[in-house]
């Protein structure tokens, strides 16, 4: 028994050398010293010795459990000691790297647009409303000479949101609201969210526009079209003309659609892709304010006239920036934001 006590112990030991985790020193602790453990098991066999051999075989027992013992304090002592070494040098930190800078946010192409084209009209003496996104079928249409059966009013692709409330279709119920609560003159400009249910490379179901208008005494279309001019050539160069063709919006009367000179071609290009040879891009639409619109806020059309105008920020943006695609605003690209840092 003796011999097999010796052999018992040097495997032991040669399982605790070849240990690396605490989870294999608990391991070998478990196979030889544990309730079912080998030397246990020697100890339980003492009774069957001879009298004469248990004093001996005892004895060597309670020093090999007492040597294997300190054996495994050593081994779980040297583990952690090489895990914790092992997770230093994982978390070590080299301090002479130099550090990472931030990276500084920016404004977003669309915000920098709305901005720049605000500040255009706030130089010009315009200030700046806003109002609710969701909004009621009165301000929307009704208000702005949009009969409920108006054909007019399937052009919006309206988003419903319940009973007589929507996603606004413009900016345009803005002007109502303001001209429902102050008197003339008024100059003012409102920058603000949009939604219809259209998505294409040209067209998102949110988009962004800036509605401008003025109202006073005998305010004319040859006032219009000079507020416009300076706007456009501060927006898009000196060199920028416009040209204004009639059209049609319930909420004007007359009505004009506006378009400036190819920024590419300067409209000297048959073949330019972007401007299709005609020379134009559409940038906006205006007109002077329908009577039956001062009719509905109060205001008498024949002592008050005035004019307005809408233009999509997008568009702005993408003729600006010459970008092909307005899914680009909101694909949260850095490669695409990163150019109008």
């Amino acid at each position: 028994m003796l011999e097999r006590l010796e052999n018992v112990y040097q495997e032991a030991l040669a399982a605790l050398r070849g240990a690396t985790t605490e989870a294999e020193v608990e391991q070998v602790r478990v196979r030889y010293l544990g309730r079912n453990g080998e030397l246990t098991a020697m100890v339980r066999s003492l009774r069957e010795l001879a009298p004469e051999q248990r004093p001996q075989v005892g004895a060597r027992l309670n020093a090999v459990k007492d040597a294997l013992e300190e054996q495994i304090a050593a081994a779980l002592v040297r583990v952690r000691a090489d895990e914790e070494a092992r997770r230093l040098e994982r978390e070590r930190v080299d301090v002479t790297i130099p550090g990472r800078r931030r990276v500084l946010g920016a404004l977003h192409p669309v915000t920098q647009t709305i901005e720049e084209i605000v500040d255009i009209f706030v130089g010009l003496g315009f200030e700046v409303a806003t109002g609710p996104d969701i909004e009621d079928d009165y301000h929307n249409f009704t208000a702005l000479n949009f009969p409920p059966d108006h054909p007019a009013r399937d052009m919006q692709d309206t988003f419903f949101v319940g009973g007589e409330h929507l996603l606004r279709t413009h900016t345009s119920p803005v002007q109502i609201r303001v001209m429902e609560t102050r008197q003339p003159p008024l100059r003012v400009v409102v920058p603000g969210a949009t939604y219809r249910h259209d998505d294409d490379i040209t067209h998102s179901p949110m988009f962004h526009q800036i509605e401008g208008f003025l109202v006073d005494e005998r305010v004319s279309m040859a006032d219009l079209k000079g507020v416009l001019e300076y706007a456009m050539r501060e927006l898009f160069g000196p060199e920028t003309r416009l040209r204004f063709r009639a059209s049609f919006f319930p909420f004007t009367e007359p009505s004009a659609e506006v378009d400036i000179s190819c920024l590419i071609c300067g409209g000297k290009d048959s073949q330019c892709r972007v401007c299709k040879g005609s020379g134009w891009l559409e940038i906006l639409g205006a007109g002077l304010i329908d009577p039956n619109v001062f009719r509905a806020v109060g205001y008498d059309p024949e002592a008050v006239s005035g004019f307005a105008f809408g233009l999509g920020v997008e568009r702005v943006a993408m003729l600006k920036y010459q970008i092909g695609d307005i899914r680009l605003f909101t694909a949260n690209d850095l490669r695409f934001l990163r150019q109008f840092v």
